[in-house]
């Protein structure tokens, strides 16, 4: 006896979004829809809902779901039992048919790609609806792409869903479409984009926070010689990379820093209502996974759980952290894109992978948001690569195809190599030793914007930014960033000058010329309050503001920024 048919009228109410998207989708009836949203915006839900409208207008007979890893199939498959459609999450290549109990099976792209043979004559034999979520991962390896497109290109309908619609290769997504532009390159199209500005605006996701933290490192070369260098100064990408490294390593001082700074947000969130807010890190490979659990153990007294790699009881152990009190959790790759955790709301980039496409996946395991005001934020080592890509969290991206490529980041390929075992990132150890490494609160970036002034791990200032209020709209979180630093600023003043108080009366002395950080700090503050005067009077969006200043004037993100540049902004700003 088949699977009964869900029954739409219980289907829960859907969003502005998904609402647009599932009248585009129904008005079109196209058999291929590459639907772009943001993490957390609610991507499954809209695919479920299309697919209980297919399966009850006798459209399709059958939905296949393809997702990247085992845990997005048990995360599908419980999904849609909630709204009465049966997915097999259990099904096999060597089982070829699922029961009749069910109204399909949700696969892995490993999967398909190992017999795609399996999957077209289960497609060939019922009509059916393919969900390909996160479908930018079918250009993963030629298999996978070519696996994918052999299997399901006998289906009735192909629903593409991505919430990163972006690669760093030129492999080709199957079943995206790409138009050539002026420039002669081919892009990717979707038929639906909701990103996160809009679901900001909408309150679907929450504002995120980036603090970003800098420090002094020193490590030895492999001939010997010991270096030091500041996180954040300006210097080539080899020292960026060892420098990075060195913060990273959990034997020294940078990262006990900021896991306790990391904890102290988790508990001014947890105070603030957030009671069951959650933390997570991210480590490159297993081995230093294990040496931050233990660090958090000694910071919190609390144990960590830990999620190594996507092998048996991993599932197990994230779905009793997604629904226990346990304030931290580490992991390696498990919970980089898909896994739905929502009451993470404190994050620490502690992982040297940093393409755009890993950095966003990253990010959106934050940004789901529960409630209005509920805020995320993300401890993160204050490398200029970084810096550009959390200042830029609200660009959209597409798939360039044929674009010349550079290395983005730098040790993305060591994590490849500690996804498949259990080594540390060894080749990079032998070039150097970490020696030693300190932290201290670089500055917040939200929106697009550089807020703070350097402050030392521990003090006063940092415990200020540390302690912001935990539920806060968008431009609450702006106007409170830009008065803290207000107030930074005027402490620091009057410091100085009770430090060259005189008990004379005498002329004052003329200040001292302003480093060429502190002249940046000055400047960045300076365009923020320009830029936010500007969103006063038009409306428009503090990151969308800066974005045409970038478009206007060239250069990185104001967290990046040189002086003249910053200078040239304030300029263009003041005339627009």
């Amino acid at each position: 006896m088949p699977a009964p048919l869900p029954a739409i009228e219980t289907f829960p109410p859907l969003r502005a979004w998904q609402r647009r998207a599932l009248v585009e989708y129904l008005r079109r009836r196209d058999p291929d829809f590459t639907a772009v949203a943001t993490p957390g915006a609610g991507k499954t839900t809209f695919a479920l809902r299309i697919a209980a409208e297919l399966l009850v207008d006798g459209t399709v007979d059958a939905v296949t779901v393809v997702a990247p890893t085992e845990h997005l199939k048990t995360q599908w498959a419980l999904a849609a039992a909630r709204i009465g459609i049966q997915l097999d999450a259990a099904f096999r290549n060597a089982d070829l048919h699922s029961s009749a109990d069910f109204h399909g099976a949700v696969v892995t792209y490993a999967q398909v790609g190992m017999a795609p043979h399996v999957h077209k004559r289960r497609t060939l034999t019922r009509r059916t609806l393919v969900i390909l979520d996160e479908i930018h991962h079918a250009g993963d390896s030629r298999s996978w792409g070519d696996g994918v497109k052999a299997a399901f290109e006998p289906a009735v309908r192909r629903l593409m869903l991505t919430g990163t619609p972006f690669r760093s290769d030129d492999n080709p997504i199957p079943f995206v479409t790409y138009e050539r532009g002026g420039d002669g390159l081919l892009r990717s199209r979707a038929d639906s984009v909701y990103g996160y500005s809009d679901a900001l605006r909408d309150g679907v996701v929450r504002p995120v926070l980036f603090l970003a933290y800098s420090g002094e490192t020193r490590w030895r070369t492999n001939a010997g010689d010991e270096l030091a260098a500041r996180l954040g100064e300006p210097m080539t990408q080899d020292l960026v990379a060892q420098a990075w490294r060195t913060a990273l390593d959990p034997a020294g001082d940078w990262m006990p820093q900021v896991l306790r700074a990391a904890d102290a947000r988790l508990t001014v969130l947890r105070k603030a209502g957030m009671g069951d807010a959650g933390g997570l890190v991210i480590a490159s490979d297993q081995q230093t996974a294990r040496s931050y659990a233990k660090l958090i153990e000694q910071v919190t007294g609390e144990k960590a759980a830990v999620v190594l790699s996507d092998d048996v009881g991993a599932s197990a152990r994230i779905a009793t952290f997604s629904t226990s009190d346990q304030r931290w959790m580490v992991a390696v790759r498990m919970v980089s894109e898909g896994v739905d955790i929502p009451r993470l709301a404190v994050g620490v980039y502690a992982t040297s992978a940093s393409t755009p496409l890993y950095f966003a996946q990253a990010i959106g395991r934050f940004v789901r948001a529960r409630r209005p005001g509920e805020t995320a934020s993300v401890f993160l080592p204050s490398v200029p690569h970084l810096l550009g890509l959390a200042s830029e969290m609200e660009a959209e991206r597409d798939h360039v195809l044929g674009k010349p490529k550079e290395r983005e980041g730098f040790d993305d390929d060591l994590l490849e190599r500690a996804q498949r075992d259990d080594q540390a990132s060894g080749e990079l150890e032998k070039r150097f030793t970490a020696l030693s490494a300190t932290a201290e609160l670089d500055q917040v970036i939200f929106d697009g914007a550089s807020f703070g002034t350097a402050a030392q791990a521990g003090t006063p200032e940092e415990e200020e930014y540390l302690g912001l209020p935990g539920l806060l709209t968008a431009d609450q979180v702006s106007l409170l960033l830009s008065k803290r630093q207000a107030e930074q600023l005027a402490a620091q003043r009057r410091r100085a000058a009770t430090r060259t108080a005189e008990p004379v009366a005498v002329a004052p002395p003329a200040p001292p010329p302003m480093s060429a950080a502190q002249r940046r700090v000055a400047l960045r503050r300076q365009l923020n309050a320009l830029v936010a005067a500007r969103h006063h009077r038009t409306g428009q969006p503090h990151g969308k503001i800066h974005a045409e200043l970038r478009r206007l004037c060239g250069g990185p993100p104001s967290a990046q920024a040189t002086i003249e540049q910053l200078e040239e902004r304030i300029a263009t700003v003041q005339t627009l």
